[in-house]
């Protein structure tokens, strides 16, 4: 705001203009700047993979299982509020990463707190915090954030200390914060990849009671940038 009185004071239009009409204009700059230090936080307390992705550059033109009805959809983020969850199949190459990331980017600017994690390295990092004595209050925070992004769901196996500590993620979450899942494995097998029976019926009753599928096809959604004449676009291999 300190900035934006020395601005007014350099501003000869300034002196026509009441004062409250000048301390609205403070009051606003204030707020925006505000709203831009918050936004900012809430992207790098995300860990997102890919914080480079907007939701506007899907491109929803090809037929690669996106279409702008969905997007458009899940970018009001009432799915969000109401505890949904998005799953987003593919296979390898596809951009489920990076739709999941373009979804938890535009919830950040949105004001939601947003969490992505990969979920093979999950078992290592409940591990130590388990050993730490930091699980209980991990799990109260991340039954707080408003969208959880795991990502390569179903990718390895579970040992029996992961599925129910996952259990217990999914079911803080349920009906009341949303989630992203991405995975290579359709729903109908992950079931038998859970392993243990009684927690797997437990799990996906929580995790598909309220659920909005995307199933991305062929190569990559992301909307093509023009380049210069004469330069050719790339992508990185590595963005699934």
């Amino acid at each position: 705001m300190v900035d934006a009185l020395q601005e007014q004071l350099t501003q000869p239009s300034m002196s026509t203009m009441s004062f409250e009409e000048r301390m609205g204009l403070l009051v606003d700059r204030g707020v925006s700047s505000r709203d831009d230090r918050r936004r900012t936080r809430l992207l790098s307390l995300a860990q997102l993979k890919y914080p480079q992705a907007t939701i506007e550059d899907v491109d929803t033109r090809r037929r690669r299982g996106v279409e702008r009805g969905p997007i458009t959809t899940l970018a009001l983020g009432d799915w969000i509020k109401t505890g949904h969850t998005v799953i987003i199949n593919g296979a390898t190459g596809c951009c489920k990463t990076w739709l999941a990331c373009a979804l938890g980017q535009y919830a950040c600017r949105r004001g939601h707190t947003v969490v992505y994690m990969r979920t093979p390295r999950l078992a290592e990092e409940l591990r130590v915090l388990h050993g730490s004595g930091g699980f209980g209050k991990w799990l109260l925070q991340l039954a707080k954030t408003d969208v959880l992004i795991l990502d390569d769901w179903a990718l390895a196996p579970l040992d029996a200390s992961t599925r129910a500590d996952l259990l217990e993620v999914i079911d803080d979450r349920a009906g009341s914060k949303g989630t992203i899942i991405n995975s290579q494995l359709p729903e109908e097998h992950w079931h038998s990849w859970i392993g243990d029976v009684t927690i797997a019926d437990a799990m996906l009753d929580r995790l598909l009671q309220t659920t909005c599928g995307i199933v991305l096809k062929g190569d990559s959604i992301r909307r093509p940038k023009v380049k210069p004449t004469g330069e050719q676009s790339t992508q990185s291999a590595s963005e699934t």
